[in-house]
C-alpha cells in the first residue's frame, strides 16, 4: 500500500494516468465474447481546440464508455476529427498569405499538398486536450474524414444515392459567401441584427392600367434595393381588394424598364406596409419559391451577382452599363440616387412639435446572416449545386423514431425533430472548395439530340449541353462515356484548371475517332456529407472486411501526414467477424442538440439508407453551456470560458463531476467556476478518506462480494451501498446525469465520510476495516466514470491489485439489505444531526457537554439507544442519558420519532437572553419574507421587472421563509 500525500494535487496524476491507459491499450480490452457497446464522437474540426461545449460533450460520452466497460462490455468509443472543409483551407490560406503568397499561386494538388502539411504539424490539437479531459477513446482505431478508407466511404454513398435518383445537380439558391466563394451550410451562417434601412418606391404600372383607387402605381418597400435590378414580378395577396383587379397585369421596374407580372399569393401580407413586395427569385429564399409558385423555373430566374458578389448584367440584358461591375452595396446606393428623382416615396416623420420630416429611408434593424468564419454578409444566390433528395431520405428514420428504433431522449426534442424532417428541403452538398472530397463527376459535350431519357438515363443527368458521368473513379467514369457516344467517339480525361467547366467535341480527320474531352467536377463534398457515414464508414464499410485488431488502422493514411501516435493494435474479437458487423448499430449518440438537423438526422437518413438499419438504438441531446447569467458565450462578450484553464486550476476530474452534476435533461448547463471548486473540494475530502482508511489499516478488499458483517454500523454502510448502485443503474439507464452524479456524491460525502467515519473512528475492528475497504472500493468503482484520475489513483494507493481500475468489475447490487440495521443508523443520524442543529441556533459552547433526558421512548428506541449510546455521547456531546422528566428550567427540546429528547441549558445559556434573541431575529426574518411575498404576490412587478430580478426575488423569498421558520423552531424548543 502506498502511502498518500497530505496533499491531493490533481496535475501529478492525470498525466501519468491517462499514458499508462493509452500505452496499456486498456481503452478497448480484450473481450471477444462480451456484449458490444459502440458510441461515436462527434467528429470536431482538425483545425479545432477545445471549448467548453467540447468538455460537456466528451464528459457525458466518457461517462456512459466507462461505465459499460466497468460492466463487462466490449466498449468501443470511435474517435475522429472532421477534415473541416472551409476552416482548414482558411487556416493555410492565412499561412500563404502572411509569406505573400495566395492559393491561386499553387496548383490544386501541390494546395493540398500543402494542407495535408499542416495537418501533420498542427491538426492533432484537439486530440491531445481530449486525452486531458480523460476521454477513453479507441485511438488505436483514429480515423479521419479524409483518411483513405473513409473517403472511399464517401464517394461510394455518392455514386449510390446518384445511382439510386437521390442525388442529383440543379440549380437553386445556397447560401453564398462571396469571400469563400462557395455556398456554405445554414450552420455555418450567423445572424446578427444591424441597423438597416427601409426604402419605400413607386413601380409605375404598364399600359394605361390604374387600380380602383385611380393609382398608376404600386407602392414596393425593401431593405435590398440593389436587388430591384433582378427583380421578375411583384406580389399581392389574391384577397386584397385593392389590387384584385390588376392580378395578371403588369408593372414597369423603372430603372431596367422590364415588365414584371403582378401575381397572387399569401407570401405578401395586406396588414405589412402597402401589401405588395417585389420579387426576386434569384436572389432572396422566399421570393424564390413564389417565383416557382407563379411559375418562373430556376433555370429561368435572373441573377445579378458574380461569385464576388458583384453586379452582372442578367440574362435578358436590361441591366443599365452603370451599374455593371459595382460592389453590392454601392450598387445600392446607386439604384436609391437613379430611383430618388421621380420613384422614391419619403419616410415621413413627425417632431414633438408636430412638424412633418422627410427622410430617404425609415431606419429598422434588421435581422442580417454573416458567415460565421469569413465575417461577410452572405448573399442568397442562385446557382448550380449538387443536392440530395432529403424527403425521401428522411421517411425511414422518421418511422424508426415512431416505432421505437430510435428512442430520442429528452423526448420532448421528437416534435422538433419530425417537424424539421417533414418540411425538409433538399441538401445542398457541393462546395466551391479545394480541400475535401472532391465530387466524382466528369462532364462531356451532350451528344447532338439526345435529351438523355434514354438507356443512361438512371446515371446520367445533363447540365445545359453537357452530359455527365458520375462515377467512384475516373476508369468507371471512362467506361460509361465509352457506352454513351459509342463507336467513333474516344473519350479521354483532361486535366482541369477548376475554372473550365466547358467542354468540348474535337473533330479529326475523317475516319479517325474523335476525342471526347471529360473534365472533373471542380467541386468538393460538404463536410456534414461525410460525417453522416461516421457510425458506419468508420467502422470499415464498404469492404466490411476490416479486422478488429486495430493494426494497419491508423485512420490518414497520407503519406505526408505523421501527426497519428503510433497506434496499440486492439486485440482480435471473434473469428471472421469484422468491425462493422459486431459494431453496427451503435448504441447510443450524445450530440448538442444544435446539430440535430445537420448531423444526427442525416447520420440516421444514411444508415437506414445503405445499412438498412437505424444508425444507434438511442439517441440523446444536451443542452449547451452557457455564462453564470444565462447569456450565451461568445468572444464579442467576453464570456467564454476555457475548459483548460478550469482543468489547470482545479483538475480534470472537478470539472466532469461538474458536467455531470449539472446536466439535466431540457436545460442548459450554466458555468459556475465555484461549483467546479466545490467539486475539487470533494475530491479532497475523497482524499483524505483514502489517508484515514491507511491510517487504520484498512487495505482494498479481495473480493467482490461484501464481507460478513455483525455491527449494525457496518450492516448499514453495506445497505447504503447497494441503495446507491441500484440509484446509479437506473439513473444511467434513463440517461439522467445529474441524478447518477447527486447519488454518488451524497453517498460519498454524506453517508461514508461524514456519518461511517464517524461512527466507527472509535472502533475500528477487523470486521470495520473489512466492510470499509470493502465500500471504498465499490465507491472507487461507481464514481471512476465521472472522476477517472483520482479513483485510479487512489484504487491503486489502497493496496496491490492485479488489474487497474479501468477494468474493474462493476458492483453488482446483491447483497442482503438490513433494513434493520439501516433504520437504526438512520434514526442515529436524525437524531445526532437535531441536537448538533439545536446546539448552534440555540449558542451552546461547542464543548459543553449536556445531559439527555428521554421522554416517551419506545421499547425498540431504549434498546437503540442502549446500542448506541457510546456513539451518541461523542458525536451529539451527550454527558449522561436518562429516561423521565426534565428537571425545571429551560431546555431544548427534540422530537424525532416518538421520543421526546430534551437537552437541559439552566446554567449553560443565558435563556432570557436567548429567548429575546431568537424573537428578535425571527421578526426580522419574518419581515423580510413578507415584504418579499408581497412584492412577489404584485402583477406589476412580476410583468415588467427583469426576469433575473424575479428570479432573484424568488430565491430570497425561499431563504428568508426557511430562516424564520428555522428560527421559530429554535424558540419553539425553548417551550
Amino acid at each position: 500500500m502506498t502511502e498518500l500525500p497530505k496533499t491531493f494535487d490533481p496535475v501529478a496524476i492525470e498525466a501519468r494516468w491517462y499514458a499508462h491507459w493509452e500505452e496499456k491499450g486498456l481503452f478497448r480490452p480484450h473481450r471477444p465474447d462480451a456484449t458490444p457497446f459502440t458510441i461515436v464522437n462527434p467528429p470536431p474540426n482538425v483545425t479545432g481546440s477545445l471549448h467548453i461545449g467540447h468538455a460537456l460533450d466528451n464528459t457525458l460520452q466518457d461517462i456512459m464508455v466507462r461505465y459499460e466497460r466497468l460492466r463487462g462490455k466490449d466498449a468501443l468509443w470511435v474517435v475522429g476529427t472532421d477534415h473541416a472543409g472551409i476552416a482548414t483551407q482558411m487556416v493555410v490560406e492565412r499561412q500563404l498569405n502572411a509569406k505573400g503568397e495566395k492559393r491561386t499561386d499553387y496548383s490544386r494538388d501541390d494546395f493540398i499538398a500543402k494542407v495535408w502539411e499542416w495537418k501533420a504539424e498542427s491538426g492533432g490539437a484537439i486530440t491531445r486536450q481530449l486525452r486531458r479531459l480523460g476521454c477513453s477513446m479507441d485511438w488505436a482505431n483514429e480515423r479521419f474524414t479524409m483518411d483513405e478508407g473513409f473517403s472511399k466511404a464517401v464517394i461510394k454513398v455518392f455514386v449510390e444515392l446518384h445511382k439510386r435518383g437521390l442525388l442529383y445537380r440543379d440549380k437553386r439558391l445556397v447560401n453564398w459567401d462571396p469571400h469563400f466563394r462557395s455556398a456554405i451550410s445554414d450552420l455555418e451562417v450567423e445572424t446578427k441584427e444591424t441597423q438597416g434601412s427601409f426604402w419605400r418606391f413607386r413601380y409605375p404600372l404598364a399600359d394605361g392600367v390604374r387600380l380602383a383607387d385611380g393609382s398608376d402605381h404600386i407602392v414596393v418597400a425593401t431593405t435590398r434595393p440593389e436587388t430591384m435590378l433582378a427583380d421578375m414580378a411583384v406580389a399581392v395577396h389574391p384577397d386584397d381588394a385593392r389590387y384584385q383587379s390588376v392580378i395578371g397585369r403588369e408593372i414597369l421596374q423603372p430603372i431596367t424598364g422590364r415588365r414584371l407580372r403582378i401575381v397572387g399569393d399569401d407570401y405578401a401580407d395586406p396588414e405589412l406596409g402597402s401589401g405588395a413586395v417585389k420579387i426576386t427569385p434569384g436572389h432572396d429564399f422566399n421570393d424564390f419559391e413564389v417565383g416557382k409558385r407563379a411559375g418562373i423555373a430556376a433555370s429561368q430566374m435572373l441573377n445579378m451577382f458574380d461569385a464576388d458578389a458583384k453586379v452582372v448584367q442578367t440574362a435578358d440584358g436590361l441591366v443599365p452599363e452603370a451599374f455593371l461591375g459595382l460592389d453590392r452595396f454601392d450598387a445600392r446606393k446607386a439604384v436609391v440616387e437613379a430611383m430618388k428623382p421621380d420613384f422614391l416615396v419619403p419616410h415621413v416623420t413627425k417632431t414633438r412639435e408636430g412638424e412633418a420630416v422627410e427622410s430617404d429611408f425609415e431606419p429598422r434593424a434588421i435581422q442580417t446572416p454573416y458567415g460565421d468564419r469569413s465575417g461577410v454578409v452572405i448573399e442568397p444566390w442562385l446557382t448550380d449545386q449538387w443536392y440530395v433528395d432529403a424527403a425521401k431520405l428522411a421517411v425511414a428514420p422518421m418511422q424508426a423514431v415512431r416505432d421505437g428504433r430510435i428512442e430520442i431522449v429528452p423526448k420532448s426534442w421528437e416534435k422538433t425533430f419530425f417537424n424539421w424532417m417533414e418540411n425538409i428541403q433538399p441538401w445542398c452538398v457541393s462546395r466551391q472548395l479545394w480541400w475535401g472530397h472532391r465530387i466524382p463527376a466528369w462532364y462531356g459535350q451532350r451528344k447532338e439530340g439526345d435529351n438523355l431519357f434514354g438507356h443512361f438515363q438512371p446515371i446520367l443527368k445533363t447540365g445545359g449541353n453537357r452530359a455527365i458521368f458520375v462515377a467512384e473513379n475516373e476508369e468507371s467514369a471512362l467506361e460509361q462515356a465509352r457506352a454513351y457516344y459509342g463507336d467513333g467517339y474516344a473519350p479521354f480525361i483532361a486535366e482541369s484548371n477548376d475554372t473550365d467547366e466547358n467542354t468540348e467535341l474535337f473533330f479529326t480527320k475523317e475516319g479517325e475517332n474523335k476525342p471526347v474531352k471529360l473534365t472533373r467536377d471542380p467541386d468538393v463534398l460538404d463536410t456534414w456529407f461525410s460525417s453522416a457515414l461516421w457510425p458506419f464508414g468508420t467502422l470499415g464499410w464498404p469492404e466490411d472486411t476490416l479486422p478488429l485488431e486495430g493494426e494497419g488502422r491508423v485512420g490518414v493514411v497520407h503519406p505526408l501526414d505523421s501527426s497519428t501516435p503510433s497506434p496499440q493494435p486492439s486485440p482480435p474479437r471473434g473469428e471472421g467477424a469484422s468491425l462493422v458487423s459486431r459494431h453496427y448499430p451503435n448504441d447510443l449518440l450524445i450530440s448538442g442538440f444544435d446539430i440535430l438537423f445537420f448531423w444526427d438526422a442525416r447520420m440516421a437518413m444514411m444508415g437506414q439508407e445503405f445499412m438498412g438499419d437505424v444508425p444507434w438504438r438511442k439517441l440523446y441531446l444536451h443542452g449547451l453551456v452557457r455564462a453564470a447569467d444565462g447569456q450565451k458565450m461568445s468572444k464579442s462578450k467576453g464570456n467564454v470560458v476555457d475548459p483548460l484553464g478550469l482543468i489547470d486550476r482545479f483538475g480534470a476530474d472537478a470539472l466532469r463531476f461538474f458536467m455531470a452534476a449539472m446536466e439535466s435533461q431540457g436545460r442548459d448547463v450554466k458555468m459556475d467556476e465555484k461549483r467546479v471548486e466545490g467539486y475539487r473540494n470533494f475530491a479532497t475530502k475523497l482524499w483524505n478518506a483514502a489517508r484515514f482508511l491507511q491510517s487504520n489499516g484498512v487495505v482494498g478488499a479481495s473480493a467482490h462480494e461484501a464481507p460478513h458483517a455483525q455491527l449494525p454500523v457496518n450492516r448499514w454502510i453495506i445497505a447504503e451501498t447497494v441503495a446507491t448502485v441500484q440509484a446509479l443503474d437506473t439513473a444511467f439507464a434513463e440517461l439522467r446525469f445529474d441524478a447518477a452524479a447527486n447519488a454518488i456524491y451524497h453517498f460519498i460525502w454524506d453517508q461514508f465520510c461524514d456519518w461511517y467515519i464517524e461512527l466507527t473512528k472509535a472502533a475500528m475492528d477487523d470486521e470495520t476495516k473489512a466492510v470499509a475497504g470493502w465500500a471504498f472500493d465499490q465507491i472507487l468503482i461507481m464514481l471512476h466514470p465521472f472522476m477517472p484520475f483520482i479513483t485510479e489513483e487512489l484504487w491503486h494507493a489502497m493496496g496491490a491489485r492485479d488489474h487497474d481500475l479501468i477494468v474493474a468489475q462493476w458492483p453488482q447490487a446483491l447483497a442482503a439489505v438490513d433494513s434493520d440495521a439501516q433504520g437504526e443508523i438512520d434514526w442515529l443520524i436524525r437524531l445526532v444531526s437535531a441536537i448538533r442543529t439545536a446546539r448552534t441556533e440555540l449558542n451552546v459552547p461547542p464543548g459543553a457537554k449536556l445531559p439527555m433526558v428521554v421522554r416517551d421512548a419506545a421499547e425498540a428506541t431504549q434498546r437503540r439507544l442502549d446500542r448506541q449510546g457510546v456513539a451518541l455521547a461523542r458525536l451529539g456531546r451527550v454527558e449522561s442519558l436518562s429516561f423521565g422528566e426534565p428537571p425545571a428550567g429551560g431546555a431544548a427540546q427534540i422530537v424525532v420519532d416518538e421520543a421526546t429528547f430534551i437537552l437541559p441549558l439552566e446554567g449553560v445559556i443565558d435563556i432570557a437572553a436567548e429567548k429575546a434573541r431568537l424573537a428578535k431575529a425571527l421578526a426580522a426574518a419574518e419581515k423580510e419574507r413578507d415584504g418579499l411575498g408581497n412584492r412577489l404576490n404584485n402583477p406589476s412587478f412580476v410583468e415588467k421587472a427583469k426576469p433575473e430580478a424575479v428570479a432573484k426575488a424568488r430565491e430570497d423569498h425561499a431563504e428568508k421563509s426557511a430562516e424564520a421558520e428555522r428560527l421559530k423552531a429554535a424558540l419553539d424548543r425553548l417551550g
